[in-house]
Parts: C-alpha cells; sequence; structure tokens
C-alpha cells in the first residue's frame, strides 16, 4: 500500500495499491522486489507502478510485512514521475 500515512489516520474507505508479478521485464516504471527477511516475498517481484489501483479496505487482508524503507522511496520516486509531481 502507498496511501500516505495522513490519510491511513483518518480511516480511509479506500486505499492506494501498486500490484507485484514474479514476471521481471525491467520496465523503467517497475521497482524489483528481492525476497529478503521482512519482505514476506518468496521469490524476486516486480512492483508495477504504472497500474496503481485504489481498493477498498474491506478487501484488504491482514499484511504479511512490507517493504521497507529502501524500496518504498524507490516506488515514490517512480510515481512522482508518473504523476508529474
Amino acid at each position: 500500500m502507498v496511501t500516505a500515512q495522513v490519510i491511513l489516520d483518518g480511516l480511509p474507505s479506500v486505499v492506494q495499491i501498486i500490484p507485484l508479478t514474479s514476471t521481471i521485464r525491467k520496465f523503467t516504471y517497475e521497482v524489483v522486489l528481492d525476497p529478503n527477511n521482512g519482505s514476506g516475498l518468496d521469490v524476486s517481484s516486480a512492483a508495477q507502478c504504472q497500474h496503481v489501483r485504489t481498493v477498498a479496505t474491506q478487501r484488504l487482508g491482514i499484511a504479511l510485512d512490507n517493504v521497507g524503507p529502501v524500496a518504498l522511496r524507490q516506488m515514490r520516486e517512480v510515481l512522482a514521475q508518473i504523476f508529474d509531481l
């Protein structure tokens, strides 16, 4: 989930997520995530930043883990490029 903490603190009904794929194409707008202790991933995956989705919070399950601050920063930088921020 890439929704800002200030939004999450307000208990929103929707959040923004970035889907993952195990098919790594090395596209400009994808961030490669390697499995490590903390990511919850079993295999290397690509965060498809070009496919941001908005989903209802009621559809979310329990978070397995998170990608960590470095990967999150990379994804936010890619999103800034995509949205021209």
